[in-house]
């Protein structure tokens, strides 16, 4: 070891110059953006507080524009979390009423920041299915729609509004990553944050891979014949299909399971002292086994949240928790194949229709179909 490193990397340096700090109208402002952190010489986290943020801001501040929605209007979705605090946030900022449908696996914590954002909250009974939470939110949506009429509902499964807010994002990787080729690693979730950067940045002639992680049990990428009973498949996988997942953007997928995000997660805060959630440690856990196969690209791992909401599922159990270093996916070559508890794909940009039966579905060649929000 030189005298310049330690055992967790470089010796402290003269402090640099810091620049001025700029003084925001709103928190949303403040964090919005991510940190950048260089957790090896070809891959970087986005480490973000709130993720969807730039979803909320971006889809709210679009519907005003369209006269779509107007002040004093309410707001109305489900979500798991972070998208629910994200669009309080929104609300807050622009003048808008909120009603979030709760999904089972938002905590206490998170219901008492969203009422004291003055949004109204419908939880969803305890339950272990998520399918069941999940189809039960939307059932809830559509009587509270019926009910009252003036609702907008956000639609952030569906509605390709979401996509409009990572545009900025974007914007912020260029800058920050400029003239290399990259691989977007990341939860592929709703389809917005990881489609929405990585369309933006090929808009800009950027050179990026798309890779997407998810649970099984989701039927987003054909993996709901499997079951794994401590994962949390909210906010990374789905069990209802979403169209703002376009399957035609991703170049390889990675199914784990909760041991394995587990893995990722506890590593990443005692690598690199970095406290995030389940999706992130899953994403950590593949960027790493990716950046070592492929080292002439720059990996930016998608850093959704903080890990607080998995205190006691996720870093509690830490002493349980497997070593990265002797993890690896199983290969496969098609879906058929397969297996937990870590899979890995060539998607190749291909096309996918979640609502025929998974295992069955045809992929077919790589999409030309322009869905540009």
């Amino acid at each position: 070891m030189t005298p310049t490193e330690t055992a967790h990397g470089t010796a402290p340096g003269p402090a640099p110059v810091p620049a001025p700090t700029p003084v925001h109208e709103h928190i949303t402002d403040a964090i919005k953006a991510p940190d950048l952190l260089r957790l090896s010489g070809n891959a970087v986290l986005a480490r973000f507080e709130t993720l969807k943020v730039y979803a909320a801001l971006g889809a709210v501040r679009t519907l005003l524009e369209r006269g779509t929605v107007q002040p004093g209007q309410t707001l109305v979705d489900s979500s798991s979390g972070i998208y629910a605090l994200a669009l309080a946030m929104a609300c807050h900022r622009y003048g808008l009423h909120c009603h979030i449908v709760a999904s089972t696996t938002v905590d206490a914590t998170m219901r008492a920041q969203l009422e004291v954002l003055g949004a109204t909250v419908d939880q969803m009974p305890p339950s272990k299915d998520l399918r069941l939470d999940q189809e039960g939110r939307v059932r809830r949506v559509r009587r509270l729609l019926a009910e009252r009429p003036g609702m907008h509902w956000m639609r952030q499964y569906h509605d390709a509004v979401h996509y409009t807010g990572y545009r900025e994002f974007a914007a912020l990787v260029d800058r920050a990553l400029p003239g290399v080729p990259l691989t977007v690693v990341g939860a592929v979730g709703t389809g917005s944050s990881s489609g929405g950067l990585v369309r933006a940045l090929r808009g800009r002639g950027r050179d990026v891979r798309l890779l997407g992680v998810q649970p099984f049990g989701s039927v987003t990428f054909g993996s709901e014949g499997f079951s794994d009973p401590e994962a949390i498949i909210a906010g990374i996988g789905s069990s209802i299909p979403f169209d703002n997942v376009h399957h035609d953007l991703y170049d390889t997928v990675h199914w784990l399971d909760f041991r394995h995000a587990m893995a990722g997660a506890v590593g990443l805060l005692r690598e690199h002292a970095v406290f995030a959630g389940l999706s992130t440690g899953a994403a950590h856990l593949v960027a790493g086994w990716e950046a070592a196969r492929d080292p002439d690209r720059t990996h930016l791992v998608i850093g959704a949240d903080t890990g607080h909401r998995y205190t006691d599922r996720v870093f509690a159990r830490h002493r349980e928790a497997l070593d990265p270093r002797t993890l690896k996916p199983h290969q496969i070559t098609d879906l058929a194949d397969l297996t937990p508890p870590w899979s890995a794909m060539e998607w190749n940009r291909r096309r996918y229709d979640v609502r025929h039966d998974s295992f069955a579905a045809p992929l077919g060649a790589p999409s030309q179909e322009d869905r540009t929000p």
